[in-house]
């Protein structure tokens, strides 16, 4: 088994991942671990593992993770199996992953999978995969300028106190986009494969992650009081219904018009507009256990 590690987890969450290692060696399981030391690393270690017929990759870490191993194995017939060890851990608490080391390890030598349908996002700096969301705006902005000091010392809190960092000089420019050839505008918006966001805060009730095609969610009110205001629904999971928030289903979404605004995918930056969001050519198979 090839177990694709993200060592800016920190020493907290590599401790969680020692003690699965320690009960798949103890079933016999042969383990072979292999550390990222840069932004897509995990993304070619996953590729060379399926060059050299691995049939599972396992990623360590957090959603960041998770998508650069998903893209290293689309249009193969491995499967992505996850130790969760992120700050918020989005996907595994939406394809209902379990979180304590030995449910974790039985799990991955199980290998029971479900399908789940990445989107992809091309623009100026290339493509990028992602597995859970897309987000443009002011999240973006969050993600972009968040010290990874703070967020390994902070966790999912270190992303709430950025934001009130950035509510002081955010400018909430209008962003301009097309949802299957039909175009709008909106404050902030984020483009959901799945149902959840910020951990296990529902989003997007309509979203289905196995099958093609996104939730948009459109934010059209702007400015520090409506921020603050979806900020406050999120842990009460009435973001989703908040005060000018609107849900679209989409298969193509283009980001559009003159102005840069930031991107972010899975939580971690992925430059700015304009891009084009479609579907992953193909699912991938994660195992659930």
């Amino acid at each position: 088994m090839i177990i694709v590690f993200n060592p800016v987890a920190g020493m907290r969450r590599a401790s969680l991942l020692w003690r699965v290692l320690d009960v798949l060696v103890a079933n016999g399981i042969r383990i072979e671990l292999a550390e990222t030391h840069r932004p897509g690393h995990a993304e070619a270690l996953a590729r060379e593992a399926v060059c050299r017929g691995a049939s599972m990759v396992v990623a360590a870490g957090g959603d960041g993770t998770i998508a650069e191993v998903a893209n290293g194995l689309l249009g193969s017939p491995a499967r992505l199996g996850v130790i969760p060890l992120g700050s918020a851990n989005v996907v595994a608490h939406e394809m209902s992953l379990p979180f304590e080391p030995r449910a974790v390890a039985a799990a991955l030598a199980f290998g029971r999978t479900r399908p789940l349908w990445p989107g992809v996002a091309r623009g100026a700096e290339g493509s990028r995969l992602f597995v859970q969301m897309l987000g443009v705006g002011l999240d973006a902005q969050v993600v972009q300028n968040l010290p990874i000091v703070l967020k390994r010392v902070l966790g999912r809190s270190a992303y709430a106190l950025q934001t009130l960092r950035e509510l002081t000089f955010y400018r909430f420019a209008p962003i301009r986009l097309r949802l299957d050839g039909e175009e709008t505008q909106a404050a902030s918006v984020i483009v959901s494969k799945g149902r959840l966001y910020g951990g296990r805060f529902l989003l997007a009730p309509a979203a289905c992650p196995s099958e093609p095609g996104f939730s948009v969610v459109l934010f059209d009110h702007s400015g520090s009081a409506a921020a603050l205001l979806y900020g406050a629904a999120l842990p009460l999971n009435l973001l989703g219904r908040a005060p000018g928030v609107r849900h679209v289903r989409a298969r193509q979404i283009d980001f559009i018009g003159n102005e840069l605004s930031p991107v972010q995918a899975d939580g971690d930056s992925a430059g700015r507009t304009p891009i084009s969001v479609t579907d992953a050519p193909a699912s991938i198979p994660v195992v659930v256990g």
